[in-house]
């Protein structure tokens, strides 16, 4: 099968991560993948922004920032008509954004599957926490783009949910989560078992992951066995979790690994003895859980539903009510005194992982077989 991947990344986070990731399954089944995008993401380092776009932000008003993204969609589209010309695409995917038309216009004049894959809200969320000048615009947009697919891939069922509200009938709708490429996290290794136990947060570090808290918790904690953390990544929240570690006393069991290339990203994990994501927005599908899962680790994680799809209280993790005090804490305290928990929790999401085949490769398999059964 030969698919058109059109996208709107440019730099190299967590998109760029799941991107890169299903595209290399979907080469590896033995299917061919064009991928449509910024000239800029091949050359983007990791955690860089284009600095064009960024500069392009801050020059311009809210308003007129969000009208050149939507009218981005307009070169976009002459670069995918270009691709589908020379390639003779069997399908079109896309990686969804805001303001961005170009896959929808041509999937629908060439008569052509257009399968999107949508990872949060975008209308609501920047919204809510980045500020729309043209909100009614943006969620047209939206609207536009899910409306007009084949299939809506969302991440989670709570995003099913959203998409289903902006008009989208459920059997157009199929829920395929974020996942791990399996022969990264080969059999996991033991977790380390020493003094200090390390807790282990891997990602971009932004104020609302929580982290405070874990340095609070770590600073008031009267052991044994003593408890340090490591960051893997890096983040605006980063100077002030460094400093407020250095003020409570504990800088020398708070750690840092900065960026961390990806391939490095296994060894780092197989150091934690329980594996921390503090906070979750509530309809996401975090990348980390999966590799806490195939990783073997004890997680800690919020009791909310997002979370619950993958992650089950009492057998693959422990979730704690995120408005509960002293909840996140009680979880820690619990793992970090039995270690037999910890490895039955850590044993079982991997096997987890293994069952429902939580991987890129599965992911792959899920999105052939929808564009298949459409084609019938």
């Amino acid at each position: 099968m030969k698919i058109l991947y059109s996208h709107r990344i440019q730099s190299r986070d967590g998109q760029g991560v799941h991107l890169d990731a299903l595209v290399a399954a979907l080469r590896q089944a033995g299917h061919e993948v064009r991928l449509v995008g910024p000239p800029s993401y091949e050359a983007a380092s990791l955690g860089g922004e284009s600095r064009g776009i960024a500069r392009l932000r801050r020059l311009l008003p809210r308003w007129a920032a969000e009208l050149a993204e939507l009218a981005y969609s307009v070169p976009a589209y002459l670069r995918l008509r270009r691709a589908a010309r020379e390639f003779g695409p069997d399908a079109i995917y896309e990686r969804y954004n805001l303001f961005f038309l170009s896959g929808a216009v041509l999937a629908r004049r060439l008569g052509l599957p257009f399968l999107v894959e949508v990872n949060a809200p975008l209308a609501e969320e920047r919204g809510r926490f980045g500020g729309l000048a043209l909100p009614g615009l943006a969620r047209w947009s939206e609207r536009f783009v899910w409306r007009r697919a084949t299939r809506v891939l969302p991440v989670t069922e709570v995003l099913a949910g959203h998409v289903a509200a902006a008009g989208v009938p459920r059997a157009r709708i199929a829920v395929i989560p974020n996942g791990i490429e399996l022969e990264e996290f080969p059999d996991p290794l033991p977790a380390p078992g020493g003094d200090p136990l390390v807790l282990g947060f891997v990602g971009f570090v932004r104020d609302w992951h929580g982290l405070d808290g874990v340095v609070r918790g770590i600073a008031a904690w009267q052991g044994p066995p003593a408890l340090s953390l490591l960051v893997v990544g890096e983040g605006p929240a980063r100077p002030g979790l460094e400093a407020l570690a250095r003020e409570l006393g504990v800088a020398d069991r708070v750690r840092f690994t900065g960026l961390a290339q990806r391939e490095d990203v296994p060894g780092h994990v197989a150091g934690f003895d329980i594996a921390l994501q503090p906070a979750a927005v509530p309809y996401a599908s975090p990348l980390k859980v999966f590799e806490y899962m195939a990783a073997g680790r004890a997680i800690v994680a919020p009791d909310q539903p997002n979370l619950r799809e993958v992650l089950a209280d009492g057998r693959t993790a422990l979730l704690f009510d995120p408005a509960a005090p002293g909840a996140l804490w009680a979880a820690i305290g619990r793992l970090a005194a039995d270690a037999g928990l910890r490895a039955r929790l850590g044993a079982a999401a991997r096997a987890e992982v293994l069952a429902r085949d939580l991987t890129w490769a599965g992911n792959a398999r899920r999105v052939v077989a929808l564009l298949e059964g459409d084609a019938r």
